[in-house]
């Protein structure tokens, strides 16, 4: 599999590619922003877009959808309890960046706890974890050991629990079901910052590692 991560936005957003080798056919994890980068690096490595798939609908993490959307006709995957969050996008940036935007497109499908994507040769896990947003999902791809994490474990640290919707406890539930669920040589893939391992953040995380010294009120 073809894994191209960028970073993108004022938020320095990770979005991610995943394109199949065999049929070219490619999903994009968390369009944040910078739609002609994300579309450049579809053409370079000639990948055709199949979908478009999101941990969760934060402004920084859906900025792109609408002019990807129109570019490809890639359907626009989203839990739907994420979709009030999404609504209210125009209002977030106005109140974070003084910036107007349109509406954000309303998803054509809606993911689903369990629920197995595949792709070509690309087979992905949906996994429910909310806590930093209500509708939040992980995507468990088994057979290359990853995980696109959104903004739920970051490397020695979690997802913010303070925005509107969101919930601490629920949030560490969430990874230590979803995410430290998984065996330590997954590579975790979070919305910001640099990858980590499932096993690096068991072991040294402060919020949800054996050694957690930040407590959340569980």
């Amino acid at each position: 599999m073809v894994v191209k991560r960028l970073t993108v936005g004022i938020l320095e957003e990770n979005c991610y590619v995943l394109g199949c080798e065999e049929t070219r056919q490619a999903v994009l994890v968390d369009p944040g922003d910078s739609a002609s980068s994300i579309l450049k690096v579809l053409e370079e490595d000639d990948l055709r877009l199949v979908a478009i798939i999101n941990t969760h609908a934060h402004f920084d993490h859906v900025l792109a959808v609408n002019d990807i959307v129109d570019r490809t006709g890639a359907p626009f995957h989203l839990h739907r309890l994420d979709v009030p969050t999404l609504e209210r996008c125009p209002d977030h940036v106005a109140a974070w960046l003084g910036a107007r935007i349109p509406p954000v497109y309303s998803p054509d499908v809606y993911l689903e706890a369990g629920q197995i994507l595949e792709f070509g040769t690309i087979s992905l896990e949906v996994r429910f974890t909310p806590g930093h947003a209500p509708g939040h999902v992980v995507f468990v791809d088994h057979g290359n050991r990853m995980v696109f994490a959104g903004d739920t474990l970051f490397r020695e640290s979690i997802g913010r629990f303070d925005l509107p919707g969101a919930d601490g406890a629920v949030l560490i539930q969430s990874i230590r079901a979803e995410l430290l669920s998984l065996e330590d040589d997954f590579t975790v893939l979070p919305g910001h910052g640099d990858a980590t391992t499932v096993g690096h953040e068991r072991r040294h995380n402060p919020y949800v590692g054996q050694h957690a010294h930040i407590q959340v009120d569980v």
